[in-house]
């Protein structure tokens, strides 16, 4: 199994930035990173650990059309959640195994450090860069979501 990590520090509160991450995903990815995620959606699940969510890429995502993700590991006390994809994107890739963990620390009130760690299986040597990049994006445009309403 090969993994690859990285972090990124943003300024919102880990309250926030948790809820987003672990509850309302679907729905503000595409709100966010539209060119990313076009579409969203909990086909399976109540939002806990087990569900299932779909995932629609939008026209950034060339080499992909979609990607079912099921959240694997659920945390709250540790605010650590795992997505594990179950069909299509990275699978169709090329990879038998592919999981992406987020692990939120606070920083202070309104600063929060996010670790990414990807484990997958593949024949690749290395990992894409757009695999960090991605999760990067991701967590930024989550940034600028919650500095732009109310939220924080």
């Amino acid at each position: 199994m090969k993994d690859a990590k990285t972090q990124v520090t943003v300024d919102v509160g880990i309250d926030s930035l948790w809820k987003c991450l672990s509850k309302d995903l679907h729905s503000i990815l595409p709100q966010v990173i539209p060119n990313l995620v076009q579409n969203g959606e909990v086909i399976e699940g109540d939002g806990g650990l087990g569900t299932v969510i779909l995932f629609s890429f939008g026209p950034d995502v060339s080499d992909m059309k979609y990607q079912k993700e099921k959240i694997v590991e659920l945390d709250e006390s540790l605010h650590r959640i795992g997505l594990q994809v179950i069909e299509g994107g990275h699978l169709d890739l090329g990879f038998t195994f592919y999981k992406t963990s987020f692990q939120l620390t606070a920083i202070s009130e309104k600063q929060t450090l996010v670790d990414v760690v990807y484990e997958c299986e593949t024949e690749q040597i290395v990992l894409p860069s757009k695999t960090t990049a991605g999760a990067i994006a991701c967590i930024k445009g989550l940034e600028n979501y919650l500095l732009s309403t109310d939220t924080i």
